[in-house]
């Protein structure tokens, strides 16, 4: 076993997503070898071909990495460029612009539709930093997450706020919170204040801090979201709790659908007709897809820091 930990650095573009799957693999990395990780900030840094050929040190003041790690078209470049500079294992937590072949690894969601090969684990949905938690009740509160309009689905003000209002009035013993998000519409919050839902406390994700989210998770169940927000699905469903999708107009056939409509099937998501099965969801427990790629990357790159 090595006497020091491995040093892992993460490319990043500074966008919440990419670095919300960052920080979830490295958490597990850290928990599993004590990884020590590095966030480097890729967006003012420009690489020419000729530089990514050649080979660049991005940060020459951080101690050269073991791993490096990136997620983000942006950070792709800068990946290959670090690959070349110290050739250690470089991973992409998307499909590349690029050959696979380039990599030494990829995780890439399902719904991408990657091709099956040694250097890629498919997951179900993009990693996250939610941690899997059983700290429930049959009294806790449920929460509601709410999106905007997408490329995958429409959008209904009035169709989705009577659903808000159904589902806290048909579980009035339940206290809820809500919170919207960037791409929620900004009159959304008022329309919902104007129903004057009495067991439903709204936050504006402006006003929220960046654990905010993960904290709420780990605490409440059921937790309702709009399908349109992917990530937030995901997230709900590594916290462990009951999950189930509010309905949205349009929802055009696709990946991304698809692969709702196979969570539902397979009753580890409940849609909102059916919502009095929520308590038959499966539950999601052992859904940590950040976990189970940190274990194939120290399974194939990192075997000499295991203790």
């Amino acid at each position: 076993m090595s006497k020091k930990p491995p040093i892992v650095w993460l490319l990043t573009d500074q966008k919440p997503g990419h670095l919300n799957q960052l920080r979830g693999l490295a958490q597990q990395l850290e928990a599993k070898v004590s990884a020590q990780s590095h966030v480097i900030d890729i967006t003012s840094t420009a690489l020419s071909f000729y530089s990514v050929w050649r080979g660049v040190n991005l940060a020459p003041r951080l101690p050269v990495p073991d791993m490096v790690i990136a997620a983000g078209s942006g950070t792709q470049r800068a990946l290959l460029a670090t690959k070349r500079c110290f050739a250690k294992p470089s991973v992409l937590l998307m499909r590349p612009n690029f050959p696979y072949a380039w990599l030494d690894a990829a995780i890439v969601p399902a719904h991408d539709n990657p091709p099956l090969r040694a250097n890629i684990l498919v997951t179900q949905g993009v990693l996250n930093a939610v941690q899997p938690s059983a700290e429930r009740s049959e009294a806790c509160a449920g929460a509601i997450l709410i999106g905007g309009p997408s490329k995958h689905y429409g959008w209904d003000d009035a169709g989705l706020v009577a659903q808000v209002k159904t589902l806290c009035e048909e579980s009035h013993h339940r206290t809820w919170v809500l919170s919207d998000s960037r791409r929620t519409p900004e009159h959304f919050l008022s329309l919902l204040a104007d129903q004057n839902i009495v067991n439903l406390t709204c936050f504006s994700y402006r006003e929220t801090e960046a654990q905010w989210l993960s904290e709420t998770l780990a605490l409440s169940s059921p937790v309702w979201v709009t399908p349109d927000s992917v990530s937030m699905v995901y997230e709900a469903l590594t916290s462990g709790a009951a999950t189930g999708l509010f309905a949205l107009p349009g929802g055009r056939p696709g990946r991304v659908t698809q692969g709702l409509d196979k969570l539902v099937s397979a009753n580890r998501l409940v849609s909102f007709a059916n919502r009095q099965r929520i308590s038959t969801v499966a539950a999601a427990d052992g859904f940590c897809e950040a976990e189970r790629a940190a274990a194939w990357l120290v399974e194939r790159f990192l075997k000499d820091f295991m203790v």
